[in-house]
């Protein structure tokens, strides 16, 4: 670590603070961090206001220097041992390899507090630079660079077009920098034959950064490096990753080869990824492993939700996907639940049973996943109707012991929230169709779904059969919740508590007609 000298002019005197400032390898310094220059300044000034005090204490970054004159500053002997080989301009056994911080040749241009903080930063050789580059960045910060023209002609299309144009010329302002400490720092990779390897251990928001710089000084190896970097460093988090792909999807790929980084995020495949989609699905619904099954359907459920896939323009594809597995899922439920209700199936062995019976459950608890995830995505309404008309596996369901059809009443409780919710909007006929076919099944499993199933919620489910039932015409509501009471009360808690939906059917029964008699409102009802 060197001392890097920050001199602000007094109108008296002239006080030297010294910021710590790390050297490469090929004898530059890396400019400070924007913090490190404004810690400083807030010291000094609050230093200067201390006057005829006891010595201010020392920040721990920041540490007193001598005052020393120029003269006594050029004949004192470099801090490095010597310049590394990488280094362009070939050094000498006399000079430095550095230039040490100078007062300002020149009045440092006034800012909005009168004031500019002027730093000096000097590359290769010292005595052979012939260029000087003034960086006026945020909060009154000045940077003089003192560089080569030939090392920055040679790297940078920027200084190129600026020295031929502008020639002979000793000095380059650049106004309102942005980012004085990468500009520096990117001035010096110049004086580098490795840039890459400077970057190494970086951090990825710290190279897009020096890319930026590289990109708009022209600086084609710079950006190679920081772009070949970028290629082989993991992105930790989506906030990076973004960043990384917004800062290179401008570039022109045919100059600076950005597909390798591109790829990572993004196929050069012309399909839609629905036979990927497809191939997970396959994978997931027909797994051998409990645990992995049920983590997987947890993932895969979770992404879809996370995501818009099925709502671009592979929604269609998407769709299909999830219609023809429940196809599948269906028909092989109904092959499973006739083989199960056989006369010879009773007399198998439990070793003979359990397959078929694993099987079922397997198949319902897929079905059920998948229902989950239409009615995530707004799209289970012909799903409904396809419930709706399994009338065989309806009939079949009773034949079956409780523990192994269960599973089957889940997916009926499923579509009634739905439905209750608004996540799905089948018409009325279909509506009508299911609570036909399926309440009453329900209404058989109630007891063990309410004390066998963890994730079964009575009231929320109570809440979604009873707004089904009220979705239907007032007659059909009628015809349904009286068979619900007679079921009611003969079972009591084993059965659906449907009390609101039948509060309100009973005010629109007996309560509305009469308080709309009383006010003239009744409406007329085409009853063709």
């Amino acid at each position: 670590m060197a001392d890097f000298r920050v001199r602000r002019l007094e109108s008296r005197h002239t006080k030297i603070r010294n910021v710590p400032i790390a050297v490469t390898p090929e004898g530059f310094w890396c400019c400070p961090s924007q913090a490190v220059l404004q810690k400083t300044l807030k010291n000094q000034n609050h230093q200067n206001k201390q006057k005829g005090s006891s010595p201010p204490s020392k920040a721990p970054s920041v540490q007193r220097a001598p005052a020393i004159s120029s003269e006594k500053r050029a004949s004192t002997p470099t801090r490095s041992k010597g310049v590394s080989d990488d280094q362009k301009c070939p050094p000498t056994s006399d000079n430095p390899a550095l230039s040490p911080m100078r007062a300002s040749e020149r009045p440092p241009k006034p800012n909005s507090e009168g004031q500019k903080h002027k730093i000096s930063v000097g590359f290769g050789q010292q005595e052979t630079s012939d260029l000087k580059v003034i960086l006026y960045g945020k909060e009154g910060i000045a940077v003089k660079m003192s560089v080569h023209k030939n090392i920055l002609a040679e790297n940078s299309n920027y200084f190129a077009e600026k020295l031929s144009r502008e020639s002979p010329v000793s000095c380059i302002e650049i106004l309102d920098c942005e980012d004085v400490e990468i500009y520096v720092e990117t001035v010096g990779l110049m004086y580098c034959k490795e840039v890459k390897h400077r970057l190494i251990k970086q951090s990825v928001p710290r190279v897009l950064r020096i890319l930026k710089v590289a990109e708009s000084l022209g600086f084609r190896a710079c950006m190679k490096s920081c772009l070949d970097y970028l290629e082989a460093v993991p992105w930790v988090g989506d906030e990076e990753e973004e960043n990384v792909v917004s800062s290179v999807r401008h570039l022109k790929t045919d100059n600076y080869g950005i597909n390798p980084i591109l790829k990572r995020v993004s196929s050069d495949l012309n399909n839609p990824p629905n036979h990927t989609l497809a191939h997970i699905m396959e994978l997931v619904l027909k797994s051998s492993d409990e645990r992995g099954r049920r983590e997987m359907k947890s993932l895969v459920l979770k992404l879809l939700k996370e995501n818009s896939i099925c709502n671009n323009g592979s929604s269609d594809i998407c769709v299909e996907t999830l219609y023809n597995s429940c196809k599948s899922c269906l028909d092989s439920l109904l092959v499973l639940f006739r083989e199960a209700t056989e006369p010879a199936f009773s007399s198998r062995a439990l070793d003979g049973k359990e397959p078929i019976t694993r099987h079922i459950a397997l198949e319902a608890d897929n079905l059920l996943w998948l229902v989950e995830i239409l009615a995530d995505r707004h799209v289970a309404d012909e799903f409904v109707l396809m419930w709706a008309s399994q009338n065989e596996l309806s009939q079949l369901h009773n034949k079956l012991p409780i523990m192994n059809r269960h599973l089957i009443s889940c997916i009926t409780a499923r579509i009634f929230v739905g439905i209750g919710r608004g996540e799905v909007l089948p018409c009325k006929e279909t509506r009508q169709l299911l609570l036909n076919v399926w309440l009453q099944p329900l209404i058989d499993d109630y007891s063990w779904l309410q004390h066998g199933c963890r994730s079964f919620d009575r009231k929320v489910v109570e809440e979604g059969i009873g707004r089904t039932i009220l979705t239907l015409p007032l007659e059909d509501q009628q015809t349904i919740l009286l068979s619900w009471l007679g079921s009611f009360l003969k079972i009591g808690d084993n059965c659906p508590n449907l009390q609101r939906a039948f509060e309100v059917w009973w005010r629109r029964t007996f309560i509305r007609p009469y308080v709309e008699q009383q006010h003239g409102n009744i409406l007329p009802l085409d009853r063709n």
